[in-house]
């Protein structure tokens, strides 16, 4: 998941396993506390000023960062220094920078990342555990991995000033600054056990960076303990249906895609919840499907924008305007050739420069979301830019199992299970009947072993969920196949009509 990323960066406990809780550690819990109390203060004070307050931060920011990665990054010395010779950093500007790829700074890991103690076999090693979810890496950093929902998964490290921004935009910007009263939203963490009950439905099965980040925040915030359980969305529907009726949240967070389908488990009766918010990110939340979910759920919702390298890029206002946290990140669309898009239009791809990490610096990285900067202030009176925000094109699937029964499945969960279970990434999963699938692997995927895998693990979920019954055609393909509007394979595709 690009960071499939749902994170919440305030009002957060998790429901770990005994052997998964993280241990308290005091030391950790006052200085992150003072880190993310400093970043807040900022946060808060350069959403209610102008546009050169926000801006000014982010010149800063980005100098800081180009000198940072050019002493301590070799990967970005040498690419730099083959293009910009011996000028020094405060020569550069960021337009003349080349945009780098995940696979490339993948393959070069060692040589991206500016801590020397940080290999890619070490933080392999680490995510390989899942009781070391949340904890220190080396002591001082947090790492989580993408769900590669849109190729290869790749490793992630965060250091804790990275960390504490995260804390402080959610807290002064997020979803929690609009759940809550303006005076209580600086001290969340000390009204911890006073905050609705919150579920998160979604990836809980590894070190992605939803459940990371919960982990990390109980360890060291242990008084939130209780304010939030987590339930994966791989589990058979009438036990997640169980699971959330017997917590009853108020507030629901959860994927776009996912949100649709409990919301028509809710309307068939599956479902009986009433929470008073819907939070979503990781896809993208069409008008059409945020008006039926409000419908269905007679709750409020909002959304957010962030990514596996990017946790908080945008979010939105009360006015329903997805605010771009301009001081700490930098968004340029572009188009196929990866060239700027006149201003105001809509790019093919979308370059993200993180000014908040500097142990992993992503600098004029191809993220690959469609974005749009929309020119036109906000009525809520902020100067932060308005974001619109086309990422993931991947339908919901709605099949009949018998006369009268329609099941919707969430396209974020069967990919899930393609990629975790069978190690498929290069597919398309069609559905060409109302219980029919039809799945087509391309390029290294489409070879016998990954075909079988891949088949054994779709009918193994498709049984737990009780679709024993839906037939599933599989296929290979050699050729090329048209991609989706954001460049990325359209993986899963609805009925059509």
């Amino acid at each position: 998941m690009a960071l499939p990323q749902i994170k919440f960066a305030a009002l957060r406990a998790i429901n770990l396993p005994a052997r998964m809780a993280p241990k308290i550690d005091l030391v950790d819990s006052v200085l992150d506390s003072l880190r993310a109390a400093t970043a807040y203060v900022d946060a808060f004070a350069v959403t209610r000023g102008g546009a050169a307050a926000w801006r000014a931060r982010r010149d800063e920011r980005l100098a800081a960062l180009l000198r940072h990665a050019h002493e301590h990054s070799p990967f970005y010395r040498r690419l730099y220094r083959a293009l910009l010779g011996a000028r020094p950093p405060s020569a550069w500007r960021l337009d003349e920078l080349p945009p780098v790829h995940k696979a490339e700074l993948m393959q070069h890991f060692d040589e991206w990342v500016t801590d020397p103690a940080v290999t890619v076999e070490g933080v392999r090693e680490f995510v390989r555990d899942p009781a070391r979810i949340g904890t220190p890496f080396l002591g001082r950093y947090i790492v989580w991995e993408s769900s590669g929902s849109s190729g290869r998964p790749a490793l992630f490290v965060q250091d804790r000033e990275a960390l504490a921004v995260g804390d402080a935009l959610q807290s002064a910007r997020g979803p929690v600054a609009s759940a809550l009263p303006s005076w209580l939203t600086p001290m969340w963490s000390a009204f911890g056990p006073m905050l609705p009950r919150l579920a998160f439905v979604g990836a809980v099965g590894g070190h992605f960076a939803s459940v990371v980040s919960l982990a990390r925040l109980v360890r060291v915030n242990p008084w939130l303990q209780g304010a939030l359980r987590t339930f994966s969305f791989l589990q058979p529907r009438h036990e997640l249906a169980a699971a959330l009726e017997a917590w009853q949240p108020s507030v629901l967070s959860t994927y776009p895609s996912m949100a649709w389908v409990l919301a028509e488990e809710r309307a068939a009766g599956r479902l009986r919840i009433a929470p008073r918010e819907i939070w979503t990110g990781g896809e993208s939340l069409t008008p059409a499907l945020r008006a039926a979910l409000s419908e269905r759920f007679g709750a409020t919702v909002r959304d957010s924008y962030g990514a596996s390298e990017c946790l908080e890029m945008a979010s939105e206002c009360g006015h329903g305007g997805m605010h771009l946290h301009g001081d700490w990140v930098i968004l340029e669309p572009v188009d196929e050739c990866l060239r700027p898009v006149p201003e105001g239009e809509l790019g093919a791809s979308v370059l993200l420069t993180n000014l908040a990490n500097r142990v992993q610096p992503a600098i004029r990285y191809v993220l690959g979301d469609r974005v749009r900067i929309v020119r036109d202030p906000c009525a809520c009176g902020s100067a932060l830019p308005i974001v619109e925000v086309h990422g993931r094109d991947d339908e919901t699937l709605g099949v009949d199992v018998r006369a009268g029964e329609r099941v919707h499945l969430a396209p974020l969960a069967l990919v899930t299970v393609l990629e975790d279970e069978a190690r498929v990434f290069d597919f398309e999963l069609c559905q060409t009947a109302p219980a029919t699938l039809r799945l087509t692997l391309y390029g290294c995927d489409a070879r016998p072993e990954r075909v079988a895998a891949a088949r054994t693990a779709l009918q193994g979920w498709l049984r737990q969920q009780g679709l024993g019954a839906v037939r599933l055609q599989c296929g290979v393909c050699t050729d090329g196949e048209a991609r989706g509007r954001s460049g990325k394979r359209l993986r899963v595709r609805a009925l059509r009509a």
